[in-house]
């Protein structure tokens, strides 16, 4: 009798386990139920994934997997098996953007797939409440270096669905070959079929409207052993396809641009945030699957507001006693930084320089100092270059910067997102933390998830911002609209060094936007250093009121929520830091119009500052509890609780 149960329990264990082989599709759920994604294979032995919300399909059958020189693991594949469900919770601290102390909770099951050579390739899913991820791994080891040649990750959305894109540039196009830099405008509520006016599809965040349904598609973990990717509508798969770098975007000829490494080897996270706009706009999926931080040395950094001459006054203003001026302009708003940009190696000279540095110093600011990324991939003259290229000369640079005291650089003109370039960035990242040196990439890349990984690493431009607007009457007349967008694309996860906020004047430019619109972008907007671009002359127009609010802002939040918007429209945002709230608001339209918000969480009577019927702005008090708030065409708030 104790025999035949044992062989009972034998059968029955066997017959679990080749159920558990042979299955083909599997599915897992975030922790509150609402969102779930089925996986597995076809009959035709393709890779697949399907995302409900509420039991609805948002997108729809899409194809996953990957090619590489060797092998092909999009064809011809079968289910191994599927992990039992892991719940993942994941707790860490920012020290600038939407959100300091951050929980992350997943639930995560595992495709584990097999060719028909029987070489393993496993697909990681993430289910969390505010969206899913996933990333591709390839769990055996080599010798050799394994070459991908395609990635297949697909995202079908349905035909109805709208979208807001931006289209990725052509690669050593533009001013000095300066392209890609991500600063084209986003096109607003296109077919999802969409085809780039550019030709070369679509950068992240991409973002998609599906009946009620929001839907934010980016990508973060980047490391050294992946190209940056974009997003090109394929018409054979009826959606969006992840596609890789152009050939140009490489650190040099010859240097790798596809995604090359040994085994074991892990891709970077397809993130996909899910829900009302309020839930995507809020999420912080872009960190919460970064790469965690590689030191936890962040006494010296400090995040906040930097006075920068160049915005408005361009090269002229690149001289000795103007940095002084802007100096004592930072020390009189009570903002930590001073920029001095492009060409300061020649036109104030580093004795000079350093006698700036001792001179911020006794007022209390420190210096951030403008470099040229250099190599092949653009044309650009402007000076210091060269000085990053290898390990030892950007050691040597950073540590001298260290020991004259400098907080920071702004390193320009980069040159795409081949793996090799991504390399760089993190070279460039890596040297400058080892030596106590902030970081603010221009003319670059989306940093997707960085600011975590090197808390170093304050802001990144990846944006058609200020400069663009002081150089083209277009740029400014679409300024408006394009502000509107960003907070639910580009400025979603990463930090955005736009450069905002002209007040009065800009020189030869009608600017469409009221200046209380021009105030709110300082908190509207997310940067770990806020590059202000108003000058001494502009700022000393203005209320006494206005200077005590642009005194009290931060760049570091402890909590940030939407209270109101739509895409390229309008937007109103609430920042907490500490027990003060800050909410900001603008008006993407030429139109006037009321928003309704609820300030019901504030418990405490503020002041708004917003555009005055007459005068340039009007203060009032306001009390917490719902409120509607009326815009001027293109205007805006700012409110202090």
């Amino acid at each position: 009798m104790m025999k035949n149960y044992f062989c009972g329990a034998l059968l029955i264990a066997l017959a679990a386990c080749s159920s558990s082989n042979s299955k083909t599709a599997d599915n897992v759920s975030s922790p509150d139920g609402k969102l779930t994604v089925d996986f597995g294979v076809t009959k035709k032995q393709q890779a697949y994934y399907v995302v409900k919300r509420n039991k609805e399909v948002v997108i729809d059958t899409s194809m996953i997997g990957l090619v590489r020189k060797d092998e092909n693991f999009f064809e011809n594949l079968s289910v191994a098996s599927v992990s039992d469900e892991e719940k993942i919770s994941d707790s860490y601290s920012l020290l600038h953007g939407k959100k300091k102390e951050v929980t992350y909770k997943a639930n995560q099951k595992t495709l584990h797939l097999e060719n028909k050579n029987g070489k393993k390739l496993d697909v990681i899913f993430n289910v969390s409440n505010d969206g899913f991820a996933f990333k591709y791994k390839f769990p055996e080891k080599s010798d050799d270096v394994k070459y991908i040649t395609e990635e297949k990750t697909a995202y079908n959305f349905k035909p109805s669905a709208k979208a807001w894109l931006q289209p990725m540039s052509k690669a050593k196009s533009g001013w000095e070959q300066c392209n890609p830099g991500y600063e084209e405008y986003y096109q607003m509520d296109v077919p999802v079929s969409a085809k780039s006016p550019i030709g070369e599809g679509w950068v992240y965040p991409a973002l998609f409207k599906e009946g009620d349904t929001w839907i934010a598609v980016s990508e973060t973990g980047l490391g050294r052993t992946y190209c940056g990717t974009h997003l090109a509508y394929d018409d054979a798969a009826k959606g969006m396809k992840v596609v890789f770098a152009q050939p140009k975007e490489v650190f040099a000829e010859g240097a790798a641009l596809n995604p090359e490494a040994k085994l074991p080897w892990e891709t970077p996270w397809r993130i996909v945030a899910i829900g009302d706009l309020a839930t995507v706009t809020n999420s912080t999926l872009g960190t919460d699957l970064a790469d965690k931080a590689v030191s936890n040395d962040t006494a010296y950094i400090n995040p906040g507001i930097a006075s920068w001459s160049w915005a408005i006054l361009k090269d002229d203003s690149v001289n000795y006693n103007t940095t002084k001026e802007f100096i004592d302009y930072a020390a009189d708003m009570k903002w930590p930084y001073c920029l001095i940009d492009a060409g300061w190696d020649t036109r104030i000279g580093e004795p000079k320089v350093k006698e700036l540095i001792a001179y911020a110093k006794g007022k209390n600011v420190k210096l951030i100092l403008w470099y040229n990324s250099a190599g092949s991939w653009n044309t650009v003259k402007y000076t210091p270059k060269d000085k990053f290229l290898t390990k030892e000369s950007r050691d040597a640079e950073f540590k001298k910067l260290h020991d004259w005291g400098i907080a920071g650089v702004k390193v320009d003109f980069f040159g795409g997102d081949g793996q090799s370039m991504i390399a760089y960035y993190h070279d460039i990242l890596d040297s400058a933390l080892k030596n106590q040196i902030l970081i603010n990439f221009h003319g670059a890349t989306l940093p997707r998830g960085w600011q975590r990984t090197y808390p170093n690493l304050m802001t990144a431009e990846a944006i058609k911002g200020f400069e663009f607007i002081s150089f083209e009457q277009n740029v400014a007349d679409q300024a408006p609209a394009h502000c509107a967008m960003l907070p639910f694309t580009r400025n979603l996860y990463e930090p955005m060094d736009f450069t905002p906020m002209a007040l009065d004047t800009i020189p030869n430019i009608n600017r469409r936007s009221t200046s209380a619109f021009e105030l709110a972008l300082p908190t509207l907007f997310l940067s770990g250093i806020q590059h202000l671009a108003e000058i001494p002359q502009g700022m000393a127009k203005m209320p006494d009121y206005v200077k005590t609010y642009l005194q009290d802002i931060h760049t570091n939040w402890d909590e940030s929520k939407l209270l109101a918007g739509f895409p390229g429209k309008d937007v109103v945002m609430a920042r907490r830091k500490g027990n003060v709230w800050f909410i900001t608001g603008i008006n993407g339209e030429n139109k006037a119009k009321d928003i309704a918000i609820d300030l019901s969480f504030i418990k405490k009577d503020g002041y708004m500052i917003t555009d005055g019927a007459t005068a340039l702005f009007d203060k009032t008090t306001v009390k917490p509890g719902k409120t509607t708030i009326k815009l001027k065409p293109y205007g805006g708030f700012v409110m202090k609780f």
